[in-house]
């Protein structure tokens, strides 16, 4: 049955245009400050396309997909490495297919599933893309202001809706059916007391985004000529050849990348974007933000000029002060971006290679652990610690799982099949050792990210491996046999892993009820190279937590009553009491205790 949604809303004929156009200058923000809610907070990150396939009704078709002759929706419960018969036709390479492939994740199955996100305690979602956009990822761009029309019930209805706008002209926009459920999606999330935060890329849009549609077809005569770094246009006297020539982002022709003046983008842009930003943070315009999503998180941050960022958050703080904007920048850069007039907090890799180099290669001891942990803090303004998205994978990089199997590759650099990378599934002993990693994520200063499917087992290399359909509880899925090369393996079993889901639940479970984990400041109180052990307190206050990770293979035994004070500590996790004098850290292991 074809599921129709319904929402009615009311909105005010101009708000959009009106209040679009306005350069907005931040006179508030004097000093840096975080939102409340967003430290500590147990994030979710959520590749839509790949979650859940809520409404069967509104797949991707061919045409949409840019699939070859035989293309269908691929199957959610198959072997990933197994080909289909239209891939087999189309190349002997397997990931010579895979950007074409579509497996149906929709809002609709991420609204089926927020009770099960509430339930893992996840505070707040981080969504890629989900603007309407004609690949996979959706960082191709087509249009900013309406949601991907096949995440929605109705993709025709939507595309016809499009066509009776001005993309140009806020006043024209409508409100398609995806538009309305991302809408709903926000509301059931808040009343869930989970928050949203959605993908922007102001950096670059795909060949689709209409504004480069009409340079492609206008060229000279195009009154959005000037929003690219265009080096030519096509002379109409040649008629054998197109001398039409853009800049694409890192090269790729696909993304065409926006121009900038003065380390900002050119006003007309800026004007698009700002209506943009209103129209999804305060839907109805009425001036209360609570229907509208709860912050961005913006791609490729340092190659869009700081000037435009000043005045984009001065925006976003003017219509809710309480939302967070988090950056991608992966080095120590990420230091320049993150202030009272710029963003929030950043998706934090440096903690990402700082707990792989300790906790999974065993290549850097435990001062060099503490140190890099303490340079991150101290990089930023006081508070941003809190916020900080501690992250261990993502969709650019590595499932955490196959991290783990191939150790000593370097992070996001050599992830890939072609890098020797093993594709197969954990054994128990690198569980183990993600157990581990997960006590320390969920423990340290920040705000814990769970890349979608970590807690449920899931493995996978590098892009596009690491972006597999969502392993679900109410699902049978095939063993994967097939290896993206050819190779011989052994079968793994690939179903949901409850065990590590509810390893993953008690963690944020405990972190959620305990303020010293999610505000408290962090403090190394011991650590000893040749034992691989690390003690460190978190106090929030007068109340403190003390947290014990053993990297080593052996029993490791500790006298805590120095720091402690006290005779018998909990642990959190288990719900045993343990003698401080006496405790006894199993190999690969760790306590939260209190």
């Amino acid at each position: 049955m074809k599921r129709v949604v319904i929402l009615v809303f009311t909105f005010l004929p101009s708000f959009l245009f009106a209040q679009g156009v306005r350069t907005v200058t931040d006179k508030n923000n004097t000093a840096y400050k975080a939102p409340d809610w967003a430290k500590g907070v147990v994030w979710y990150q959520i590749f839509p396309e790949r979650f859940r396939d809520g409404d069967t009704t509104n797949q991707p078709n061919r045409e949409r997909a840019r699939g070859p002759e035989g293309w269908h929706p691929s199957s959610w419960t198959q072997d990933w490495y197994k080909t289909d018969t239209w891939e087999a036709d189309q190349s002997d390479d397997f990931y010579a297919s895979t950007t074409t492939r579509r497996y149906g994740g929709d809002l609709q199955g991420v609204i089926d599933k927020l009770d099960y996100l509430k339930e893992l305690g996840v505070g707040a979602i981080y969504f890629n893309p989900v603007f309407d956009a004609q690949s996979m990822h959706k960082y191709d761009a087509s249009y900013y202001h309406h949601i991907d029309r096949n995440f929605g019930p109705d993709p025709e209805g939507d595309v016809a809706l499009f066509a009776a706008e001005n993309p140009g002209d806020p006043t024209t926009w409508k409100w398609t059916s995806a538009d309305s459920l991302f809408l709903k999606l926000i509301q059931e999330a808040h009343s869930r007391d989970i928050k949203v935060v959605i993908d922007g890329v102001w950096n670059h849009t795909g060949t689709e985004f209409w504004a480069f549609q009409d340079v492609v077809k206008n060229q000279e005569q195009s009154p959005y000529k000037n929003w690219y770094e265009v080096n030519s246009f096509d002379n109409p006297a040649t008629k054998d050849k197109n001398e039409f020539d853009y800049e694409g982002w890192w090269g790729h022709k696909s993304l065409p990348v926006f121009r900038e003046e003065n380390e900002n983008l050119v006003k007309p842009i800026r004007e698009h974007i700002i209506a943009v930003t209103r129209r999804w943070m305060d839907p109805n315009g009425d001036g209360n933000p609570a229907d509208g999503i709860d912050g961005w998180r913006l791609d490729v941050a340092e190659e869009v000029g700081k000037e435009w960022w000043k005045e984009w958050h001065a925006l976003v703080r003017e219509i809710n002060p309480k939302a967070i904007t988090v950056a991608e920048i992966w080095t120590e850069k990420a230091k320049e971006f993150i202030s009272a007039d710029m963003f929030t907090s950043v998706m934090n890799y440096r903690f990402a290679y700082a707990a792989k180099d300790f906790l999974i290669d065993d290549r850097i001891d435990t001062k060099e652990f503490a140190r890099r942990l303490k340079q991150i803090e101290e990089d930023y303004p006081e508070g941003a610690g809190h916020v900080l998205q501690n992250l261990m994978d993502s969709h650019d990089a590595a499932r955490l799982a196959s991290i783990i199997v191939n150790p000593g590759k370097e992070y996001d650099r050599e992830g890939h099949p072609r890098d020797g990378f093993e594709v197969r599934k954990p054994n128990e002993q690198e569980r183990q050792i993600q157990r581990l990693v997960a006590l320390f994520q969920f423990t340290w200063k920040g705000a814990p990210m769970i890349y979608y499917g970590t807690e449920s087992g899931m493995w996978g290399p590098d892009d596009p491996d690491d972006r597999k359909p969502m392993v679900w509880a109410d699902m049978t899925y095939e063993p994967e046999t097939h290896h993206p090369f050819g190779k011989e393996r052994k079968p793994d079993e690939n179903n949901f892993n409850k065990e590590l889901f509810a390893y993953y639940q008690n963690l944020a479970e405990v972190r959620n009820s305990e303020p010293a984990l999610q505000k408290g400041d962090a403090k190394f109180v011991y650590q000893d190279p040749a034992k691989k052990l690390v003690v460190f307190s978190r106090t929030y206050n007068g109340e403190t937590v003390w947290v014990v990770l053993n990297r080593s293979d052996a029993v490791q035994r500790l006298d805590l009553r120095k720091w402690t004070g006290k005779k018998k500590l909990k642990d959190l996790i288990s719900g045993q009491i343990s003698s401080a004098a006496r405790l006894q850290v199993k190999p690969v292991s760790g306590f939260i205790l209190k």
